[in-house]
Formats: structure tokens, sequence, C-alpha cells
């Protein structure tokens, strides 16, 4: 097996290290408030789990704004997974590797499997490539064969800078205004059609990025 170059080993040793570092950072400096979340707590307090979804582009901070038992969170396969995945070990975050476009159906079964554990399972529903903010299949599928309840998750600060990605990645600035928002729980029906429940959830992620981006207006602020 060919041995990657030094330059690439030292990147996937120190980046992590460095990203964990900058989103402990960013998350003290945000001040965050909470919304949401107590009817999550009581999910876990019965020791049940959920499916977490949130946008592409929220990703950052999302880690520290976690509080819940344990969650393995779906990543791609790509090197540029393989450093956010090593940058949620900080969080004590697990990850299965895999996408829709490399590695999904072994992925997929991994998180089936997981589906068993104690802990929670962790979604960017329009991820890797987008269209953005767009509800995909894996999400509904996972929903569906695990009976599990989906809750949105939403990030929302007041001063930061949108990459020209296709998901147009949020880049939280320190000192700003941040919102974590959990909305109600999406929970499949029995013999439901694919797009209404894809609508559902698409619907239920839309008015929790609102809520999140309107709480900002209690201090002053428009969301980035």
């Amino acid at each position: 097996m060919k041995k990657s170059p030094l330059s690439e080993r030292l990147l996937f040793r120190c980046a992590p290290w460095c990203a964990a570092h900058l989103i402990r950072f960013l998350h003290r400096r945000q001040k965050p408030d909470y919304l949401g979340l107590e009817p999550l707590r009581e999910i876990w307090a019965r020791g049940e789990n959920v499916i977490l979804a949130f946008w592409h582009d929220q990703l950052l901070l999302m880690a520290p704004g976690y509080h819940g038992p344990a969650a393995n969170v779906m990543i791609s396969a790509s090197k540029d997974g393989e450093l956010i995945a090593r940058t949620m070990h900080y969080f004590g975050i697990g990850s299965i590797r895999g996408s829709s476009t490399r590695g999904g159906r072994a992925a997929f079964r991994e998180m089936l499997g997981q589906a068993r554990e104690p802990l929670d399972l962790v979604f960017t529903p329009d991820g890797p490539k987008g269209p953005r903010h767009q509800v995909k299949d894996g999400v509904l599928q996972l929903a569906r064969l695990t009976g599990r309840p989906v809750v949105p998750m939403a990030f929302a600060c007041s001063h930061g800078y949108r990459f020209g990605s296709w998901d147009r990645f949020l880049l939280p600035f320190p000192w700003g205004r941040g919102v974590y928002a959990f909305g109600a729980p999406v929970t499949p029906r029995e013999k439901e059609p694919l797009d209404v429940f894809r609508d559902r959830i698409q619907t239920a992620m839309e008015v929790n990025s609102r809520a999140a981006a309107e709480s900002l207006k209690r201090y002053g602020y428009s969301a980035v």
C-alpha cells in the first residue's frame, strides 16, 4: 500500500486539532441562545434517540451545540470528510463515512445498525453537494426504516462570512450573537408517500431555520 506523503500526514494530524480549537473559540465568543432544546431533552430523558438534521452550510459550529448523550454523523468518504471526521472526534462525536456520491450504501447500512444503539444519528440532508437546502432521500429512508423522529437543528448568527461555495458555507465571526434552534420532531407515518414525508421535513427545516434567524432580532441583529 502506497504511503501518503509527509505533508498530507501532517495535515491530517494538525488541521483537525487546530479546527477544534477554532470552533471552541468561536462558540464561546458567540454567547449562543438555545431554542426548543427542552422537548429534545425530554426525549433523551426517556432513553430515546433521534435523527438530527441540519443544513450543510451551518456545519462549522454544530458540534459544540449538541447537548445529547452521544451521536454519530454521516460524513463523506473524501479527504475533506476525513478532516471533518477527525475534528468531530475532539467533540466526542463519532462518524460514519459515506455519502450519496461515494460509499453511500455501505454507510447507510452502518447507520441502520447504529440505530440499534443509544445514540443520535446526524445528517446534513442537502449534503454533500446539494442542491442547497433541499432534503434528499437518505434522511427520509433512515427515518422510515428505523421509526426514529427527525429533529431539525439550525444555527444562525449576527456576524460572519459566507463563502461562494454551492452551500454558501457560513463562517461565524467572534463577538457576535449566535442561536441554536431545535424544531419539533417529525415522525414518519405508516404508508405515508415518500414525497409527503419529504415535504413535511422540508417545511420543518425551513421553519426552524427562520426561527433561529428571527430570534436574533431581539438583539437588534439580522442573520448573516
